[in-house]
């Protein structure tokens, strides 16, 4: 993988500015009125406390901006988080991350004010399971909503509540193990929710059509499958940690390998991206994978990778095709880097891993959440 260039940082400003042309970026904040919720069935079911899934205790809410401040990073919006899995951003700006472990919620802020905690999600963190993924309904002004893919200790499923309600079940009944348990929402412009799944470490569930396992699942807000052949969108993926939306309606899939190199899938009806099946996008080799999220801005996708310690910036053409060679950004440092997501800046939201068990934490405010305006702006981004 390249290194950055001034070539890069003029795709990468271009591909951030871009978002502002997007209207799936966002705009403005208007209620429509109070929320009412409305029974939704059942609440997702977690096991008790165990050997291999110990209880978790969350901790006081992040007080990011002391130590970042001091250090002059203009990059850093908030510390001291573990293992935040899972972005959104905002009507109003501001941004709602997931913590995969303990299964909080919290609001971090533009201008770096303390993080609120907002509430925590029931979550099993067994293996690499816990709150893996995060998307706002398409209707988010009106009814509040959040989707949130979960473990629990019998499955994986997306639960969807409002802020301080109880998650009700959209999807259960996802596979689950120790390894590749998915995680990617990710909704479509007419409103379909994709869920991409991973296969537990078992590849032969991923080619299986009775199976959830190793797949992309396409469902309505209410779980139902959209399509007449049931909820099975596309199969034969690995593992599914993120999936994000081109400007021209196009689904992106992220697949991470336990070996080999990790892709990035263009996910279309009925594909099978197993072994001879479909051609991935992109293929990137394991020492710089680790692919754990996903975010587009016209025809720049943007990639977190674990394993790499960067994000990798791909250009692509009308028919999302490859132009060169990706590029890199944040090059190792801030280490692991898991979900992404753009706000109507164009500024660049990114969450750090370092505290998963893997990761090496640099210092005591490891996690972090980054966000990287345009390198055009005045605000001193390190792009």
């Amino acid at each position: 993988m390249g290194r950055r260039t001034t070539a890069t940082r003029g795709r990468v400003a271009a591909g951030l500015l871009g978002c502002l042309l997007l209207t799936a970026c966002g705009g403005g904040y208007e209620p429509a009125g109070p929320f009412r919720e409305l029974p939704q069935g059942q609440p997702p079911q977690v096991g008790p406390p165990s050997e291999s899934s110990p209880a978790q205790v969350p901790g006081d809410p992040s007080t990011p901006g002391t130590q970042d401040e001091q250090d002059g990073d203009p990059n850093v919006v908030a510390s001291g988080l573990t293992v935040p899995t899972g972005v959104v951003v905002l009507p109003d700006g501001t941004a709602v991350v997931g913590e995969r472990d303990t299964g909080r919620l919290l609001q971090v802020f533009p201008d770096r004010s303390p993080a609120r905690e907002l509430m925590t999600v029931p979550v099993d963190t067994g293996g690499d399971g816990g709150l893996l993924g995060l998307a706002l309904s398409p209707t988010y002004t009106e009814d509040g909503l959040f989707y949130a893919y979960v473990s629990t200790a019998t499955d994986n499923r997306v639960v969807r509540f409002p802020l301080g309600g109880t998650p009700n079940t959209v999807v259960p009944g996802i596979p689950r193990g120790e390894v590749h348990n998915g995680g990617g929402l990710v909704f479509g412009p007419d409103g379909t929710l994709y869920v991409g799944t991973g296969d537990t470490g078992n590849a032969a569930l991923a080619g299986d059509p009775a199976s959830l396992a190793g797949k992309v699942i396409a469902v309505d807000v209410f779980g139902q499958p959209v399509g007449t052949s049931g909820p099975v969108f596309s199969r034969g993926h690995r593992d599914v940690p993120a999936l994000c939306l081109g400007g021209d309606g196009r689904v992106y899939a992220t697949d991470d390998a336990l070996d080999g190199p990790d892709e990035l899938a263009a996910v279309t009806s009925g594909a099978d991206h197993g072994p001879g099946g479909s051609e991935p996008v992109l293929e990137v080799p394991a020492a710089d994978g680790g692919l754990g999220g996903c975010a587009v801005a016209g025809t720049t996708v943007f990639l977190g990778a674990l394993d790499g310690e960067q994000v990798h910036v791909v250009e692509l053409d009308g028919t999302g095709t490859p132009v060169g060679e990706p590029e890199s950004l944040l090059d190792g440092q801030y280490g692991r880097l898991r979900s992404l997501a753009l706000d109507t800046e164009g500024a660049l939201w990114i969450t750090t891993s370092n505290r998963d068990g893997i990761g090496s934490p640099a210092d005591d405010d490891d996690d972090k959440v980054l966000r990287i305006l345009p390198p055009s702006s005045d605000s001193g981004s390190a792009l």
